[in-house]
Order: structure tokens, then C-alpha cells, then sequence
């Protein structure tokens, strides 16, 4: 399976497998989208669910700046959805898509920016979406 990943990822909609093999596969595969920084995950349950990023807390970043928040981001936007607040989960997405478009970014994807850096570009993003319709700043 792992093989056939790299190979032909364009096969797969869906793999079921432990744990241990799915953190080693979803690992590989978040190289096709951006690496582990740009990775959401879900575990959605009857009575409780978990949104994270794929890369969880990166203990060797703490206190660096040289994390990317995108993961946390996406999470976050999942979450929303979730719960029902997609209007928002759908603004989050495009402020993080408009700081990608524009290069507003952390050196992993090719920017300059630090992790606070980037949140406060996400966050502009997300002011400038509102100013439209609405006085509310985040």
C-alpha cells in the first residue's frame, strides 16, 4: 500500500488500517499536499470528536516561531463544519488560501514569515472579509 501511494496516489479515496501503518501513511501522504504543516485531521465520534493537526503539537518547534499554523487552521475549519458553522469554516479557508496565494507564508511553503507572523496575516485576511459586511474585527 505504501508503494502504491507514492506511486499512484490518484487510486486511493479511502485506506483502512491500524494505527500504527496509518500514522506512517498519513505522513507520506501529506507530502503530496504541502507536508505535515499544511495537514488536518478529524476523529469524529458519537458522542465526541477531535480535530488536530496531522503533525500534532511539535514539541522540537515550541518557542521557535518556525511552525506552520495552516494545520491548526484547517483543523479548526473542520471543526466548524462540524458543528455546523460552515459560513465561517468557508471564510477561514479563504483567508488561508488568500496568505498562500500571496506568498504570506512560513519557510517551509517557500515564505519568510513566522508562525505568529502568518496567524496575524490569516487574521488580517479574515478582518479584511468582514469589513464588508460588518464593523465585528477578529
Amino acid at each position: 500500500c505504501a508503494m502504491e501511494l507514492v506511486r499512484a496516489p490518484e487510486q486511493f479515496e479511502i485506506i483502512v488500517t491500524t494505527n500504527l501503518f496509518g500514522d506512517i501513511l498519513s505522513d507520506e501522504a501529506c507530502m503530496f499536499v504541502g507536508g505535515l504543516g499544511v495537514a488536518a485531521s478529524a476523529n469524529i465520534g458519537a458522542q465526541a470528536s477531535v480535530f488536530e493537526p496531522v503533525h500534532g503539537s511539535a514539541p522540537p518547534l515550541v518557542g521557535t516561531g518556525k511552525a506552520n499554523p495552516t494545520a491548526t487552521f484547517l483543523a479548526t475549519a473542520m471543526m466548524l463544519e462540524h458543528i455546523g458553522e460552515t459560513e465561517s469554516a468557508a471564510r477561514l479557508r479563504s483567508a488561508i488560501e488568500s496568505c498562500i496565494a500571496e506568498g504570506q507564508v512560513t519557510p517551509d511553503l517557500g515564505g519568510e514569515l513566522t508562525m505568529s507572523g502568518m496567524t496575524q496575516q490569516v487574521i488580517n485576511q479574515l478582518n479584511k472579509a468582514l469589513s464588508g459586511g460588518s464593523e465585528r474585527r477578529v
